[in-house]
């Protein structure tokens, strides 16, 4: 037991397995972000929230949303 941590706190050690944990948590992040049909969705939406200054534009974006929809189902 004590031969682990002594590996663990030899500097140079931590530095590798932190980067090995770091590293797993970065491909982890981007295996979520661009997996999932309804997850793009929601992140296409989401581009739009810098562009938000106040409560009109959300609501315009959601009735113009609406209206394409109900054209698509009319056609």
């Amino acid at each position: 037991m004590m031969d682990i941590l002594n590996w663990f706190t030899d500097l140079g050690n931590s530095k590798t397995l932190a980067a090995v944990i770091f590293f797993v948590t970065f491909i982890g992040i981007i295996i979520y972000t661009f997996t999932g049909k309804a997850r793009k969705e929601r992140f296409d939406e989401y581009r739009y929230i810098p562009f938000m200054d106040d409560e009109e534009f959300i609501f315009d974006r959601k009735e113009s949303k609406e209206q394409k929809d109900q054209d698509s189902q009319a056609k």
